[in-house]
């Protein structure tokens, strides 16, 4: 269980889940439509079997590239903790329990699941491709509010689709920078990033306009629904906690890279979902 929890980095749930919670309760508490426990329970199974799945497949098909990085050979698979065929079924095993748990949420959610699995697994291959590998990790993520907000709706609204821009460029920014580490194995290899594009000033530079704009979008959000002084304390920390990841990786150091991709990112997500959840409910 420990192996397979640290495949799929468990743990990295927290940037996605709390944004699907906000798309549930922007749902019930500010559209009022009903709130349902079960479904909400059914809503966090989703999360975690589609992104069970999307890192083990990850894993799975970058097994021979992580091999030769030297700063992922550790990883389960390369390493022979897990073996590829029974990465295969785990991944094949969580997409069944994905699409089975949207079918009890409602049929829109069952019709578009294998929509949304197609997204969140081609992203392991699009650094085979294309610079913008991190934008379509970016739209993987971007799912989790919209899909949570159609758990209850069943329709669509401008509100958590804005919530799955503002989650978009998010986590392409943030993942623009995470893969500065990558930056001279990418180019050997013959793979995809900005990074390997741009380089590292224009890197930086890049998930600075984007993390610009999600501030821009948070507090439009905020404007166009009338949210209070919640909502308004909650975006002030998210941004300032975005903006203080760039401060830590400064103009390419990256010796603290783990607290601004994994800290500052989890901790600003549960925060802004906490200050939203207190908007809304009172």
């Amino acid at each position: 269980m420990k192996a397979y929890l640290s495949l799929v980095k468990f743990s990295h749930t927290v940037f996605a889940l709390p944004f699907a919670i906000i798309g549930f309760f922007l749902a019930t508490h500010h559209f009022n439509y009903r709130f349902e426990p079960i479904l909400l329970l059914l809503v966090i199974a989703c999360m975690v079997f589609a992104r069970s799945a999307a890192m083990a497949f990850n894993r799975l098909v970058d097994r021979d590239i992580d091999l030769a990085n030297p700063r992922t050979a550790g990883r389960e698979i390369p390493s022979g903790v897990i073996s590829p065929k029974s990465a295969q079924l785990f991944v094949l095993a969580n997409c069944l329990l994905f699409c089975l748990t949207t079918y009890f949420i409602n049929p829109l959610c069952f019709y578009l699941s294998p929509i949304a699995l197609a997204v969140v697994l081609g992203y392991s291959y699009s650094k085979r491709f294309t610079s913008l590998c991190h934008f379509v990790l970016g739209v993987g993520l971007a799912l989790a509010p919209i899909g949570a907000f159609l758990a209850v709706s069943e329709r669509f609204e401008l509100l958590p689709v804005l919530f799955g821009l503002l989650v978009l460029l998010w986590v392409s920014g943030f993942d623009i920078i995470y893969s500065l580490q990558d930056q001279g194995f990418d180019k050997e290899n013959s793979l995809y990033s900005v990074p390997s594009w741009l380089g590292t000033k224009g890197a930086l530079s890049l998930a600075k306009i984007l993390h610009l704009f999600v501030a821009i979008i948070l507090f439009y959000i905020g404007w166009s629904a009338g949210f209070g002084l919640f909502y308004l304390l909650g975006a002030l920390l998210f941004t300032a906690l975005l903006f203080y990841q760039h401060r830590i990786v400064g103009k390419g150091d990256l010796s603290r890279l783990n607290l601004a991709f994994f800290t500052t990112n989890g901790v600003a997500s549960v925060i802004f979902a906490i200050f939203f959840l207190l908007e809304v409910l009172l």
